[in-house]
């Protein structure tokens, strides 16, 4: 039976792209796979602590001699860690916050940072390639090649090297100037916004088309 992992972590709700972008996508793979299974974890409302001295130093400590904040620490990566690893495929809402991923994101890509459970503790070899990890990307504004701001969006620069130990190789749809419908200064920005949803939405719709065909 095949299993979805479906997260977010937009702190914006009903007003997300993101969120729009992730759960059209959810909804098109469960649509593809009727049999399918679902977990949902949502960083945005319930965001993962960040890795403290305890997590830091919990997978160099064998088990029985952790402390109480190791061995809780442990747990939750344990847990994060056997989520992805239940998945055929991996959904992530990741809008951009200060030209650079929520820090929610941050704290769960720490968390899959673990030898042993998501990395061979010998070879350092990633454990969780080979399935699918689609990355559901909003920006609000542009920073492709030519444009001012060309290369400051750091959260899709930096994703795949911070989950590259894992062996997870992450594809983005992405939809940006997405601040346009909101902020009258970029108003003049808004059929280029609308055509970067148009795409980000035809491109999350194809995706596994050939699978309910």
């Amino acid at each position: 039976m095949a299993h979805l992992l479906h997260i977010d972590s937009s702190i914006t709700g009903e007003a997300s792209v993101s969120r729009r972008l992730s759960a059209r996508a959810a909804a098109a793979w469960r649509a593809a796979h009727p049999d399918c299974t679902v977990t949902y974890r949502d960083l945005g409302e319930n965001p993962v602590p960040h890795i403290d001295a305890a997590g830091g130093t919990a997978g160099r400590v064998p088990p029985e001699h952790h402390t109480p904040a190791q061995a809780a620490a442990w747990a939750l990566t344990r847990e994060i860690v056997g989520e992805v690893q239940a998945a055929d495929t991996v959904l992530l809402g990741l809008p951009l916050y200060n030209f650079g991923p929520p820090s929610s994101v941050k704290a769960w890509v720490d968390h899959l940072i673990a030898p042993g459970l998501s990395t061979d503790a010998v070879t350092m070899a990633g454990l969780l390639g080979g399935r699918e990890f689609i990355v559901l990307a909003s920006r609000g504004g542009g920073y492709g090649a030519g444009t001012p701001r060309a290369g400051w969006d750091h959260a899709e620069a930096w994703l795949p090297h911070g989950l590259a130990p894992t062996g997870l190789e992450p594809r983005f749809i992405t939809a940006e100037l997405t601040l346009s419908y909101v902020k009258p200064a970029m108003a003049e920005l808004i059929p280029l916004a609308d055509a970067s949803l148009a795409t980000a939405e035809r491109t999350i719709d194809e995706l596994w088309a050939t699978a309910r065909v």
